[in-house]
């Protein structure tokens, strides 16, 4: 199976100022179809030639890992955001929020925290576990909780590509900017 860098569901300056167009051209068009040219050239050949993406996540490691892991936690990434959003989940997720952690806001503030807490490169993820109960689980690099049994609800991107052009070394700053571009629509979906 060959793998293509997904369209966005939005032009590239829609999400402004948050992340500005120069950083979406970057982290989407270089960083992204990077891993992507990678993956594809590092499975050509092998067994997991003819697989899904979340089962080369599952069963791979090394630079296969690494490049897989990176395409889906993009794609997933960028397809949680839009311009004409913000403000706050409905539903089950915000029922499910409030019950484990008080509040959104609570939930944000432990959320923006852990991001600026990972040493170096990585994800913050929000997951559901096999109880059906919210988690908020740190990974470095490439890491993806799909690797534990996790069910992946949202994420924040706290590699410095993510945010440099925009933000600089200003990685608090940027993880709470991502807030007013959340689509908590397709997030509940995701629930």
């Amino acid at each position: 199976m060959k793998f293509t860098l997904p369209e966005l569901p939005y032009a590239k300056n829609a999400l402004e100022p948050v992340i500005s167009e120069k950083t979406i051209e970057f982290h989407h068009g270089k960083h992204h179809q990077a891993y992507i040219t990678n993956l594809n050239n590092q499975i050509a050949g092998t067994k997991f030639e003819n697989f899904s993406l979340e089962t080369i996540i599952k069963e791979a490691d090394g630079g296969i890992f690494n490049n897989a892991a990176q395409v889906w936690n993009h794609t997933f990434y960028f397809e949680q955001f839009s311009s004409q959003v913000g403000g706050a989940p409905t539903g089950v997720l915000a029922q499910a929020i409030n019950e484990k952690f008080g509040s959104f806001d609570a939930f944000k503030t432990e959320f923006t925290g852990a991001g600026v807490s990972i040493f170096g490169s990585g994800w913050i993820w929000l997951v559901k576990n096999n109880e059906g109960k919210l988690e908020i689980v740190k990974e470095s690099n490439a890491g993806n909780p799909l690797t534990k049994g996790l069910k992946p609800i949202l994420t924040f991107d706290v590699w410095e590509h993510a945010y440099y052009l925009d933000y600089q070394n200003r990685r608090p700053d940027h993880l709470s900017a991502l807030w007013n571009i959340i689509d908590w629509a397709k997030v509940n979906t995701r629930f």
